[in-house]
């Protein structure tokens, strides 16, 4: 037994790589939740609820600068054939210098427009300074997704680690000396640059200079057009949320919908960590059409890998309530009950969470456009439904629903690529909604209460 798990965790091949970077990436996701966490807890002592919905407005502020223009370098560097050419890697990292310097110029255009769109004017002077992080990520070094294209996270994960530590000790430093939710914008900054200067100081390989290939920016531009498009959508997808209750509810409840969803989402963001770190290489060196042997390889891994998530957000839909009340004081309690419910409407969407990445890695960025489309065109529809008709609570309901309605796209997608599998989504739906009844069923007082927030 001691042999075979040596040689599970040892050697340079696919399955070895897999499960060492599994490992790292799981330990490092749990690393930074527990700091984020951690953050969260002393934050909300010397902040206040509005605090935190200003700063889910800057997120989406930012998140929508990020991805209504990328252009998908990182995930060119994981699937090209020319991965590892230097000329490309430059390019790729001249690309991404630029779209940088373009998104900071951008956040300062764009802070009034947002600012009397959600008449709050701290909006106009904290959006700039925000966007300077855009600037700074630019130079991020192309090692980091090198690292990640082979499987090699050792060093990346413990980097991260120090960014994570970083981060947090400037904002509670700030927030205590100043009680403004300023401390969140500048430690954003910080971390930025610690990520910046330290990935470029200690990973190995040589370091990233201007290039202008020809041939890698045409292969980069035809890859990153559909990915520029899948992301854009990908932001609707992600952030319809907060946009629309940032403008139909007050900043208190954001502020308390940002809490309960931070809680909830471990889960389902440590599966999306998972899938684009590891999956894209496993799909690209093990295609599932390739061989049964492929397509039975990575059941085996997609069955660990959503047992794992479900019983995570099930602990958390039917405990959520108790965490929040045990953690956090009275002004935050209503957060509970998002918790609960973000929880159980987020299990559809980790059921299917390993079909992502195969049209990726399979270089078939139009198919993964086409999902991520449909999947927002549901999201805004579904949420702006639930404002409408139930405020808070609707919108909830309303992100589960997109959740479930996306199904269907999301075998399309999977079939086309031969990772569609029947059995796993068939069993963990029954289990999904064997949790959903449980945590409705010791939640239901708290969910009723918050049918009178926000509707």
């Amino acid at each position: 037994m001691i042999a075979v798990m040596r040689q599970r965790f040892q050697g340079s091949s696919i399955a070895a790589r897999a499960v060492r970077s599994s490992l790292l990436t799981v330990g490092g996701f749990g690393f930074n939740q527990g700091m984020r966490l951690l953050s969260n807890l002393v934050l909300t002592r010397l902040l206040f609820p509005e605090a935190f919905g200003l700063m889910a407005l800057v997120s989406v502020f930012m998140m929508g600068l990020q991805q209504f223009s990328d252009v998908g370098t990182t995930t060119a560097i994981l699937q090209s054939k020319r991965g590892d050419d230097e000329d490309f890697l430059n390019t790729a990292w001249s690309i991404q210098v630029l779209r940088g310097a373009g998104l900071a110029l951008a956040g300062a255009v764009l802070a009034w427009p947002m600012a009397q769109f959600y008449d709050e004017p701290q909006l106009l002077h904290m959006l700039p300074v925000a966007a300077l992080s855009m600037l700074i990520m630019g130079f991020r070094p192309t090692r980091m997704d090198t690292a990640n294209r082979h499987l090699l996270l050792g060093r990346v994960t413990l980097l991260d680690m120090v960014t994570q530590v970083s981060g947090l000790v400037v904002a509670i430093g700030l927030a205590w000396l100043t009680g403004s939710v300023w401390a969140l914008v500048i430690s954003g900054l910080v971390s930025c640059v610690v990520e910046v200067a330290i990935n470029w100081a200690f990973l190995p390989g040589a370091p990233n200079r201007f290039r202008w290939e020809r041939a890698a920016r045409l292969e980069l531009v035809h890859f990153g057009k559909w990915i520029f498009l899948s992301t854009v959508c990908g932001f609707f997808f992600s952030q319809s949320d907060k946009i629309l209750m940032g403008k139909w509810l007050t900043l208190d409840l954001l502020g308390l919908y940002n809490i309960g969803y931070f809680l909830a989402a471990f889960p389902m963001l440590l599966g999306g960590m998972v899938t684009r770190r590891i999956l894209i290489p496993i799909y690209r060196e093990t295609p599932p059409r390739e061989s049964q042997q492929n397509f039975l390889r990575l059941r085996r891994m997609r069955l660990i890998v959503t047992a794992l998530l479900m019983v995570m957000v099930g602990v958390l839909a039917c405990a959520g309530n108790w965490l929040v009340d045990v953690m956090y004081d009275e002004r935050y309690l209503a957060a509970g009950a998002v918790t609960v419910i973000i929880a159980c409407m987020q299990m559809p969407q980790i059921i299917v969470q390993t079909y992502d990445q195969a049209a990726l890695a399979a270089g078939d960025s139009k198919t993964f456009f086409v999902l991520a489309f449909a999947r927002a065109l549901l999201m805004i529809g579904c949420v702006l439904t639930g404002l409408e008709t139930a405020g808070l609570l609707g919108a909830l309901l309303g992100i589960g629903a997109a959740y479930v309605l996306a199904y269907p796209v999301v075998v399309w997608l999977a079939r086309r690529m031969g990772a569609w599998d029947p059995l796993h989504d068939a069993i963990f739906a029954g289990v999904g909604l064997g949790l959903g009844a449980l945590a409705g069923w010791l939640n239901w007082s708290v969910i009723v209460a918050l049918a009178g927030l926000g509707g």
